[in-house]
């Protein structure tokens, strides 16, 4: 007997609404490989209803002061921690992550990302008011840029929509926010509680597929487009919102460098590297997958983190053992595994390198060893739970490594000669490097990249700077 589909719905203007022209789509959870709910495939139509809305909106939103503002955000906020089990629920549906985890390390940060962004919308800041011409006095505005098209991934669905929409709606604009194909039930979850303390076509959700998100972008409306994804999405967003000048804010991919010299503790850097690399199953852009160590520590480091990922467990969302999930979708499988597969014969697989189980898209934890600066694995993001590591000679070489790929959005460095982590974090073209630990993420701190990892920030004053304008005001004293 057949289980009928949860049905999920767009978020516009204030109501929930199927696809104008009632197009679906199935959506699959990645740990059974079957669906569980459709959502709408949604076309122009669709579009052009929730870009009216968020327009129509906006004035309103605009005005409102910014303790007003700050309020209905800590009130989402508030309401993210009461609803956090449903939020939970959706996003492991989505995504297949384990259950614990997802609650201990994600519903914090984004409540706290939330209410951080609540306290930013009271902090508008600019030049002092001043005469900068005799008879002159010159102020900084500082206002909201208008209507939003924002595009989210599938690797974190539900934080990656805080970090869009807190953000743009504590600056004054209005949101159009589309999810990925494949996980869009905790961002529908999400319009429900936000939908219930916002104004009507404030934040709207619109479902749908690569061609929605180009309508989204190429549409007249929005002022902004913000995308997080793949390189080769950013790029098409760019080309297309140059077309209207429309502010692009990218975040895409990543191939962070975590360069280990011979001063390392080296079963401490083992332990936080074989987590910052697989944790979620390695589908994080500043994911600890590329290693590069100090020759002389080589062969005792890659023993250490293959004994390491042989001991990492991957599996079912309510196995309490396992650190992470299963891949995100049939592709994201296909890829990892070609990666392994297309290897070159001097590279050495340590551990892993193959497929667990017969249902689902899990991953073993994975290890390869021997390679060169030019192979595909280094120079292109996996995205998965693969571990790379290189062996290098010295600090020239390891920085000349590190940043020799097109990636540059975050790096770590793991030593204790204060005076080399110093060099290194001047010369690493990286727009994090952290020093013994790899990626922890602060509200207060800027997350963003340089080269193809894109531009524009995440959290921190300069993302929400990322989406204000600035307009110069002159009055003369002798009127």
């Amino acid at each position: 007997m057949s289980t009928e589909l949860r049905r999920l719905r767009n978020y516009i203007d204030g109501e929930f609404r199927d696809a104008a022209d009632g197009g679906t789509t199935e959506v699959v959870n990645p740990a059974t490989g079957e669906a569980y709910a459709t959502a709408p495939l949604s076309r122009e139509a669709d579009v052009d209803a929730a870009m009216a809305a968020a327009a129509a909106a906006f004035p309103a939103w605009r005005d409102q002061t910014p303790a007003e503002r700050q309020k209905a955000l800590l009130k989402i906020a508030d309401a993210f921690e009461e609803r956090a089990e449903e939020l939970i629920a959706a996003e492991v549906e989505n995504t297949g992550k384990p259950t614990g985890l997802t609650r201990s390390e994600e519903i914090p940060p984004m409540v706290d990302q939330i209410r951080f962004f609540a306290g930013a919308a009271r902090m508008l800041e600019g030049r002092s008011a001043g005469e900068y011409m005799e008879g002159l006095t010159s102020i900084v505005r500082r206002e909201p840029i208008g209507v939003c098209a924002q595009v989210a991934p599938w690797n974190y669905p539900m934080m990656m929509a805080v970090w869009k929409f807190a953000p743009a709606l504590a600056a004054g604009n209005t949101v159009v926010l589309k999810p990925s194909d494949t996980t869009p039930a905790s961002t529908v979850l999400i319009a429900d509680i936000i939908g219930g303390i916002v104004p009507k076509g404030v934040f709207n959700v619109v479902c749908g597929d690569r061609d929605t998100g180009r309508a989204m972008v190429e549409h007249p409306t929005p002022a902004m487009a913000s995308i997080t994804g793949s390189v080769r999405a950013g790029m098409s967003v760019a080309e297309s919102a140059s077309k209207d000048l429309k502010r692009v804010h990218l975040e895409l991919g990543g191939k962070a460098p975590v360069v280990v010299f011979e001063d390392t503790d080296i079963a401490k850097a083992v332990e936080d590297i074989s987590v910052a690399g697989f944790f979620n199953a390695g589908q994080d852009c500043t994911a600890a997958t590329r290693v590069l160590v100090q020759e002389s520590i080589h062969d005792e480091f890659v023993t250490a983190l293959a004994k390491a990922a042989a001991e990492t467990k991957t599996g079912q969302p309510d196995d309490e053992d396992v650190l992470y999930g299963p891949l995100n979708n049939p592709n994201q499988l296909k890829q990892v595994s070609g990666f392994i597969e297309r290897l070159p014969a001097h590279a050495k697989v340590e551990a892993g390198g193959k497929q667990v189980g017969d249902k689902g898209y899990f991953y073993a934890p994975t290890v390869v060893s021997g390679l060169k600066q030019d192979d595909e694995i280094i120079q292109n993001e996996v995205f998965g739970p693969v571990i790379t590591v290189q062996s290098f000679t010295d600090e020239a070489q390891a920085v000349e490594w590190a940043n020799g790929v097109d990636y540059a959005l975050a790096s770590s460095v793991w030593t204790k000669d204060h005076g080399r982590a110093m060099r290194m974090s001047k010369v690493l073209d990286f727009g994090c490097v952290w020093i013994n630990t790899h990626i922890p993420l602060v509200a207060e701190m800027p997350h963003g990249g340089f080269k193809k990892s894109g531009y524009g920030k995440d959290l921190s004053g300069y993302g929400f700077e990322d989406y204000t304008r600035i307009k110069h005001v002159m009055t003369s004293l002798d009127a």
